[in-house]
């Protein structure tokens, strides 16, 4: 007779998953990619070397699944922000306040996400973070645009440039691990002058 994994054989190597997973972003919120071998993330999570093998091929593969849990993080935490906003102005702020936030509360792992030199696979997992933002502040302007309550624009030309430029203003900030507190209130000032909104002051 095949062998059949039980429901608790399943839940038990769920359960392993998510430590190893927790474990990686733990050590990567400490010391970055360079942080995260097979052998320090199996000691972080109580396992053996083995037992991250068994879900994850390769460091590349765990790596970028570890990446892609915590930017759906992200992305939903931006996403709220940005549906409780009334209006496109207060929709831009969301996305500013909330991403550059959070990402200065945890200066390390937010340089690793959107930074630190790394493997091509967890690279391509980067490109699809800053599309998923673009996506988001896109859809903001675009119903402001049709509206009438902005000027013409691409707004996924617009959404993708403001995107480009917020990642790049916090990368110095985010490398030395702290942030002058005039940072966002720029960066937000600087969005709404760019999206064409009247009262560009946060």
């Amino acid at each position: 007779m095949p062998y059949r994994r039980t429901p608790s054989v399943d839940a038990r190597r769920a359960a392993t998953r998510d430590r190893v997973l927790g474990a990686t972003r733990e050590l990567l919120a400490e010391a970055g990619y360079a942080g995260c071998s097979i052998a320090a993330v199996a000691r972080r999570a109580g396992v053996a070397a083995g037992s991250v093998y068994l879900h994850f091929p390769n460091k590349a593969d765990l790596l970028a699944e570890a990446f892609r849990v915590v930017v759906g993080h992200e992305v939903a935490a931006v996403a709220q922000a940005v549906a409780a906003a009334p209006d496109h102005r207060a929709g831009v702020v969301a996305v500013v306040e909330t991403f550059a936030g959070r990402a200065l509360k945890s200066p390390r792992l937010a340089y690793a996400l959107l930074a630190e030199p790394i493997d091509a696979a967890v690279e391509r997992e980067r490109l699809r973070f800053r599309v998923a933002f673009r996506d988001l502040v896109s859809g903001v302007l675009a119903t402001a645009v049709e509206r009438g309550e902005l000027p013409p624009q691409n707004p996924a030309v617009t959404a993708a440039a403001l995107v480009g430029a917020v990642g790049e203003v916090l990368i110095g900030p985010l490398a030395a691990g702290h942030a002058d507190p005039d940072t966002i209130p720029n960066l937000i000032s600087f969005c709404l002058r760019a999206i064409g909104a009247h009262d560009a002051h946060p």
